[in-house]
């Protein structure tokens, strides 16, 4: 797996959070704290400004791995807003002292960009003067790493192979990460990443609960690139290295990119999760940051443990 260096250490005192309670938080909560200020810090937010201001806080945030870890401990005053998911939101906003909209967001491994699309929405509907759109994932018990590799979902070889012909399964892996600014209309986050047109979607009825849908990954992606006009794209794809999502994923960000006039060779495509994991609920923040690395440098980023094209995916992509 892939995991955050320091996810037990907390600054208490910095968020005015006394010991006792600090003890009975999530650390996901703990992360997510710091995270989202330092965010906002540095995108030029002083604390004594922000207190009272109309500013919004979306969190993806799922699993809550620290309940199951909890149970049998003694009773604590802080140990129900300590692991509810509900809170994590809630605490950045009373912390800060916001007063803008405030949601938590569990849309399994979408929740990033899901909360990066109701910051954007808000902020252009007027809701609120801009927002952070904040993501976490910590894997603090071993019980659905074990549930998902009995459901043959990870990879044997501990690898993520996206793309790649030994395809096999993803690995979990553990992030946080805050977009700050970028969400608000008309403004372009820190290194000229703007952020243009949003679409959130689900496939519908598929071959099973948890199988892609090629036909509504097309309209989900057509809508996405539509409203953010652009033609041609280099594409930070889920890219989940497994022999059916790799495909399907391929097929349709390919009809996308030639039904909107890009290149014949279809889109520039790579994915962040070959080189670091799944981190499910906040692996869109990954994928963010990955593609403005590629953005600042003029450059898409290449693509980790690639060394035979899936003849499948080459099929679709027309490589």
């Amino acid at each position: 797996g892939g995991f955050v260096a320091g996810g037990a250490g907390f600054d208490q005192r910095c968020f005015g959070v006394s010991a006792a309670e600090a003890g009975a938080l999530d650390p996901q909560q703990r992360l997510l704290l710091e995270a989202s200020y330092e965010a906002r810090h540095g995108g030029g937010a002083r604390r004594a400004a922000l207190l009272g201001g109309d500013g919004g806080f979306w969190v993806g945030i799922e699993r809550p791995d620290w309940a199951l870890l909890s149970a049998g401990r003694p009773a604590s005053v802080y140990a129900v807003t300590g692991d509810t998911t509900s809170v994590a939101g809630g605490r950045l906003s009373f912390v800060l002292g916001l007063q803008g909209p405030c949601v938590s967001v569990d849309t399994a491994c979408s929740s990033a960009l899901a909360a990066v699309h109701g910051a954007w929405a808000a902020a252009r509907a007027g809701e609120c003067g801009g927002g952070c759109a904040s993501a976490v994932s910590l894997k603090l018990s071993p019980l659905p790493t074990l549930g998902a590799a009995a459901a043959g979902m990870l990879s044997a070889d501990g690898r993520c192979k996206t793309w790649d012909a030994r395809a096999n399964g993803d690995v979990r892996s553990e992030g946080v990460g805050c977009a700050a600014r970028a969400v608000e209309e008309g403004s372009a986050a820190a290194g000229g990443v703007a952020v243009g047109g949003v679409a959130v979607r689900q496939d519908g009825r598929s071959a099973s609960l948890t199988a892609p849908n090629g036909s509504a990954q097309r309209v989900l992606l057509g809508a996405a690139w539509g409203a953010a006009g652009v033609a041609e794209v280099a594409v930070e794809a889920h890219g989940t290295g497994t022999a059916l999502g790799d495909p399907t994923e391929a097929g349709s960000l390919s009809a996308v990119a030639r039904a909107g006039g890009g290149s014949g060779g279809g889109p520039v495509v790579g994915a962040a999760k070959a080189s670091v994991g799944h981190s499910e609920a906040a692996s869109g923040q990954v994928g963010l940051l990955r593609a403005r690395s590629g953005a600042a440098g003029g450059e898409a980023c290449g693509n980790a443990q690639l060394r035979s094209l899936n003849p499948l995916v080459g099929e679709r992509l027309g490589s």
